[in-house]
């Protein structure tokens, strides 16, 4: 998997514009396997280790593969006003993290919660104490909210909605997870418009009016016993709207997980029929591989289900 932190996308930048770069992006290991050992894309100058130097090829190859990438985050960095230079250590999942934080800090600061909570939600693969344990991450998000520190306790009130609109939606996605607002902009190209509400706190789906319930809704999760558990909750309030819901399905290929795998929490009941979900709001087929992670203690993420594609194929058939 490609994984190139700030500070290194930086390095690759200036081997772009100028040629050479002294910074050490050698220590990412992509770079160095992959664009430096394999693709032997830059190479080391003549007589000097500290300098590395582009080949005739990189220029090409880093517009396919780092060029957009570079500017959206570079943008971000000059809307924001946060530090931007090679010592900020801050990943890929960081800077998607944070970047969510700028466009919706005045959502975020109205429901203003705990550090751990806003870990939780923002990192849910990684355990609560995630921005905790790296201080410049805090530090950035303080800085983006403009406050000086997290409350101590969560605010009572979770009634709250998070909306990417785009100019003319024909789709709407009602997600589980935060990662597809994170960077929306291809969602928006191609008039798709992402609602959150945060999990398990549905209740703000009560309060929608019916001028917003003209457009297909899809409903994207994890399909583990939270993910569809929700994914239920979420049909009878539309049920009671009289709008149905339609659930994103994972591709028969899709990669299955142990449910004991690090990080994810979410359980199957095997003492319940159907881990007590209501089967009355799937198909035939849903019920079938749902069945099956049962009964093999498995669960499907819902990164391995291309959103896009899905919905594109969906919308011509």
């Amino acid at each position: 998997m490609r994984t190139v932190e700030w500070k290194y996308l930086r390095g690759l930048h200036e081997l772009y514009v100028g040629g050479k770069t002294r910074l050490k992006i050698l220590n990412n290991s992509y770079i160095q396997r992959i664009i430096f050992t394999q693709k032997k894309l830059i190479r080391y100058q003549t007589g000097n280790h500290l300098v590395l130097e582009s080949s005739p090829r990189f220029k090409a190859f880093y517009e396919d593969e780092f060029l957009q990438t570079f500017l959206y985050y570079n943008k971000f960095f000059e809307e924001s006003g946060l530090e931007n230079n090679s010592k900020k250590n801050f990943t890929e999942q960081d800077l998607k993290a944070l970047i969510f934080v700028f466009y919706n800090k005045q959502e975020i600061k109205k429901r203003m919660t705990t550090r751990k909570k806003l870990s939780a939600e923002l990192f849910r693969k990684e355990n609560s104490k995630y921005i905790e344990n790296k201080p410049s991450l805090e530090k950035a998000i303080l800085q983006l909210l403009e406050v000086d520190s997290f409350p101590e306790n969560d605010p009572k009130n979770h009634q709250w909605r998070w909306v990417v609109d785009c100019l003319e939606p024909q789709i709407i996605v009602l997600c589980e997870n935060l990662d597809c607002l994170k960077v929306p902009v291809e969602y928006k190209n191609n008039n798709i418009e992402l609602w959150y509400v945060g999990g398990n706190n549905t209740k703000p789906l009560v309060d929608i009016s019916a001028d917003k319930l003209g457009l297909p809704i899809y409903y994207f999760c994890d399909w583990d016993y939270s993910g569809l558990g929700i994914y239920c909750q979420v049909k009878n309030i539309f049920k009671e709207k009289r709008k149905d819901i339609i659930l994103i399905e994972p591709p028969e290929n899709a990669k299955k997980l142990p449910v004991a795998v690090k990080h994810h929490k979410s359980k199957w009941s095997q003492e319940k029929q159907f881990s007590g979900l209501d089967q009355s709001h799937f198909t035939i087929g849903q019920i079938e591989v749902i069945d099956s992670l049962i009964s093999k203690d498995e669960w499907i993420e819902e990164e391995s289900i291309d959103l896009i594609e899905y919905l594109i194929f969906a919308c011509r058939n």
